[in-house]
């Protein structure tokens, strides 16, 4: 471009986080390549807005066997970039095929609604594609939530620019790429980039949706971008998900359900049991089965089939998980297993168990992203519901009890948007949430996805007069 300065590309380097190995780089998009992009998906808008329901459906049921077909390939890159167990990177990228196939029967049945009108006319409310969606993922499940975004966006005749995480780029690439071998040209774009090139996208006027899955920080700045440009908005930002232990639980089986809530991933999933009230009565026998199951976690590469905890993403975000145990021990905190950094190769992290804690420490306050068993004890399951709802974030929580009562108050009064009663994850497929507060806004996934990427047109059909 005439004029313009020249552009010195930055480079992202990846690295193995079990042992330090390189994995590859990848040159960031250029500003002028970010606007080509977005440029190619809003040409391409038109044609695949008109092209049928069905079409679309077809091959968006093509893409997740493309994808099926190299499930392997695809978990083993992930766990190379980002350190989850091999068989849990698999279950992602099952999760994704899933997510794909079920959008490709959901996007023909997507239909509006008929009015009750005069009887000389006829009024509709018919749902339209808002036009070119900037998908920006995140590195810590980077197959399915990709794949929820895209797959609802393209059948309901959106076209998508997809930005994955700086962390997890390769795995972002390769996905895109098997994506768009099924689909018609331009109708799907990828960004290689950190930081700057997702703020570039989000703030492009041409971009008419932005869906964002990552940190509050990230979410806010975009949230202020959209302000300008008009774009829709979904955001599902950090949270610090609470889990409440009622007294009369077994309290083996209860440590059992918070180790995986706050274990599995080293910590590092969105609804991740984050900080943890337990009523009086069952704290020391829960507190017992917790260090137990912390101390048993088997840690290694993610490559490894016996790895129970493979390392943090890399070693920026396991310095900001050991500032936090250090600061609340520094606070008064007891340590009752973890919260050394190991020695070795790798940005590995201990399962970390901490008691004494207090809702003023940050590891209480905030989003940790760690394997990182914060615990509070209190008198009652009073206590623990108001603390529970304390905060500014509002994604997930989990009740264990066996008292129907606090089950229903729990799930009535807690400001979030999943309350998951004696599970430390599960649900239905299909079930679809609305994050609260610092968490975010709109529906992420499930059927009422499909209304997000949509926007509503109603058309009065009169009767002409000859």
């Amino acid at each position: 471009m005439a004029g313009a300065e020249p552009y010195d590309p930055e480079v992202l380097t990846v690295v193995d986080p079990a042992d330090g190995t390189l994995v590859g780089t990848l040159e960031c998009a250029s500003p002028a390549e970010v606007g080509a992009a977005v440029e190619t998906a809003a040409k391409a808008s038109p044609e695949w807005a008109r092209t049928a329901p069905a079409e679309r459906a077809s091959c968006v049921a093509a893409a997740a066997s493309r994808i099926a077909a190299c499930a392997d390939d695809l978990a083993l890159l992930t766990t190379r970039e980002m350190g989850k167990p091999l068989g849990d990177a698999r279950g992602g990228v099952d999760a994704g095929v899933a997510t794909l196939r079920q959008y490709a029967e959901l996007g023909p049945l997507h239909r509006g609604r008929s009015l009750q009108g005069g009887w000389d006319a006829t009024d509709l409310m018919l749902p339209q594609p808002r036009g070119v969606v900037a998908a920006i993922t995140p590195w810590n499940d980077p197959v399915a939530v990709p794949c929820g975004l895209v797959g609802a966006a393209l059948v309901t005749g959106n076209t998508v620019v997809l930005k994955p995480s700086e962390r997890s780029p390769h795995t972002g690439v390769e996905l895109a790429r098997m994506l768009a071998e099924v689909l018609p040209p331009g109708v799907l774009q990828v960004l290689v980039g950190d930081g700057r090139t997702g703020a570039a996208l989000a703030a492009d006027p041409r971009v008419d949706v932005v869906a964002h899955v990552g940190s509050t920080v990230t979410g806010r700045v975009i949230a202020q971008a959209a302000a300008r440009t008009g774009a829709k908005v979904l955001l599902e930002n950090g949270g610090n998900d609470p889990m409440i232990v009622d007294a009369g639980v077994d309290p083996a089986w209860a440590g059992e359900q918070a180790a995986l809530g706050a274990f599995a991933n080293a910590g590092q999933i969105c609804t991740a049991v984050e900080r943890i009230y337990v009523a009086e009565p069952v704290a020391h026998d829960f507190l017992d089965a917790l260090v137990r199951r912390a101390e048993d976690l088997v840690t290694g590469s993610g490559v490894d089939p016996a790895t129970e905890l493979g390392p943090l993403v890399d070693e920026r975000m396991r310095r900001s998980v050991h500032d936090q145990v250090s600061a609340a021990v520094a606070g008064g905190a007891r340590l009752l297993a973890g919260g050394v950094v190991p020695d070795g190769p790798g940005t590995f992290y201990p399962a970390t168990v901490l008691t004494d804690c207090t809702d003023a420490m940050t590891v209480m306050r905030e989003e940790t992203f760690g394997p990182v068993a914060p615990v509070r004890v209190v008198p009652d399951f009073d206590t623990a519901l108001t603390a529970a709802a304390s905060g500014p974030y509002g994604l997930a929580a989990v009740v264990l009890t066996a008292d129907m009562e606090h089950a229903q108050r729990a799930w009535r009064e807690l400001p979030v948007g999943t309350v998951k009663v004696n599970a430390a994850f599960g649900g239905a497929p299909g079930g679809a949430a609305q994050p609260r507060g610092a968490s975010g806004s709109g529906f992420g996934y499930g059927p009422e996805l499909l209304d997000e990427m949509t926007t509503t047109k109603v058309v009065h059909l009169g009767t002409p007069r000859v």
